[in-house]
This record gives structure tokens, C-alpha cells and sequence, in this order.
């Protein structure tokens, strides 16, 4: 069995001390509030947030997934990087998936408040009636937001961010760029396939599902953008690391 190393094990800490104050504090209700990442725009967002959702996680299958995940992919990295580097690269990814995941919560958002402008409704009435409680609306906005239109702006604006997945694709991200020929595989889908094209397929999927909201692998409320912000931001940065011409840099 594979040594766990140190960033690791106090990371996967964390999150475990984290998930268990969610369950104990508060009927996990107030734990959520404090540290999900909600839109900025929501009464309940506060700025730690931005780092605190990284340690959140929305049930038992959730956090078992990105720990175990943690472990196998983010020891081998953090060996071979050290452990800042691989700090470095675990909450950058992090801040990386939130960046993207908000940017897009933010343009499906402002777009449909765009249309309720239109008809003329206020903005902030709109925000005091969906600050007023979770899901609450004005009736009249349905027929304005036919279709998804409605679900997509309330969805925007009530569900917080939760969970470490976007420090993982990161994380697998350099993995991969370190061991392209490595062999990976789907626990459901029991075939080996190179670590070169296995995670760029894994990203892509989460793209294609982020754009069209069709799930492959993963439940309907993952935040596919989020994933993909976190794998973008660590291929820059190995990309950076390796072809730097900075010695102190490099990590080949």
C-alpha cells in the first residue's frame, strides 16, 4: 500500500474534521452557511468562503471519492514536487475552480436577470425577494423564464459551492503531465487507459456536461466548470514549471 505523505494527510484532516463539524454543528445547516461558497450576490456569501468551500463536502460518498482521490493522486505528486509546490498547486487549482465555476454561475445569473429588467422588474426587488428565503421567487418570473431559464437563475443564486474536487483535477493534471503513460481507469468502467489521454478525456466530458447539463459519470449537481477551472489552472502551471527557463522552477 502506497506511503501517504504529509500535505496529504493533513489536507485529507481537514477535510474530514470539516465534514464532521458539517454533520455535528447545527444539523450541518449553520457549518454550510459559514463555509460554502454561496454567489456573492447571496446574503449568506462571506470572502473566506472562497477558500472554505475546498474543505466542504455534500455527503459521505462525496468526500470518500476526493479523499481517496487525494490519496492516490496527490502523494506521488507531492513526492515528487515537494510539499509547497504541491500546496501551491492543490489551492491555486482550488481558486482556479471557483473563478471559473462563479463566472459562469454569474453569466447564467445576469442573463436572465437581464430579462426580468426588461419587463420591469427591479433589481433590487429581485434580490430582497431571493435573499428572503431559499428558492423564493416572484410567481410573475415564470412566465418571463420559461424552459430552464427559471431553475438556472434560482440554482445560480441559492446552491452553494462545496467540495475539493477542483484542487483534484489539478492535482490529476500533474499527474498526468508527470506520468503521461501511466494506466488509469473508471471504477465502473474497468478498462486501462493512458494517463495522457484518460484525464484530458475526464475534462472534456466535464466541458460537454458543464455546456449541455448531461451527466456521464457524475451527479446532475457537480459543478462541471469548476473541475475544468481547476485542471486548466494546473496544466499552466506544470506547463510553467517545465519549460521555464528558471532552474530554481523546474520539476524535470
Amino acid at each position: 500500500m502506497m506511503r501517504i505523505s504529509d500535505t496529504v494527510k493533513h489536507l485529507i484532516i481537514i477535510n474530514v474534521i470539516m465534514f464532521v463539524g458539517t454533520i455535528a454543528i447545527g444539523d450541518g445547516v449553520l457549518f454550510n452557511e459559514w463555509f460554502s461558497m454561496y454567489f456573492p450576490k447571496n446574503k449568506s456569501f462571506e470572502s473566506w468562503q472562497i477558500i472554505t468551500h475546498m474543505f466542504m463536502h455534500g455527503g459521505p460518498s462525496h468526500i470518500l471519492f476526493n479523499m481517496f482521490a487525494l490519496w492516490m493522486f496527490g502523494t506521488p505528486v507531492e513526492q515528487y514536487l515537494g510539499s509547497k509546490k504541491f500546496l501551491f498547486i492543490y489551492i491555486s487549482a482550488g481558486l482556479g475552480a471557483v473563478s471559473l465555476q462563479l463566472l459562469y454561475s454569474y453569466f447564467m445569473f445576469q442573463s436572465n436577470l437581464s430579462i426580468l429588467n426588461e419587463a420591469g422588474f427591479d433589481t433590487a426587488q429581485i434580490l430582497e425577494t431571493l435573499n428572503s428565503g431559499f428558492g423564493m421567487r416572484d410567481t410573475r418570473w415564470d412566465a418571463l423564464l420559461q424552459g430552464d431559464r427559471l431553475k438556472d437563475f434560482l440554482e445560480a443564486f441559492n446552491v452553494p459551492m462545496v467540495g475539493a474536487s477542483g484542487c483534484i483535477m489539478g492535482i490529476l493534471v500533474a499527474f498526468g503531465m508527470m506520468n503521461p503513460n501511466a494506466e488509469l481507469m473508471l471504477i465502473f468502467l474497468p478498462i486501462p487507459i493512458k494517463a495522457k489521454y484518460f484525464i484530458p478525456g475526464i475534462i472534456i466530458l466535464d466541458l460537454i456536461s458543464g455546456i449541455t447539463g448531461q451527466s456521464f459519470f457524475s451527479p446532475s449537481n457537480t459543478a462541471y466548470f469548476a473541475h475544468v477551472g481547476g485542471a486548466l489552472v494546473g496544466f499552466i502551471i506544470m506547463w510553467y514549471w517545465k519549460k521555464t527557463q528558471f532552474n530554481k522552477n523546474r520539476w524535470d
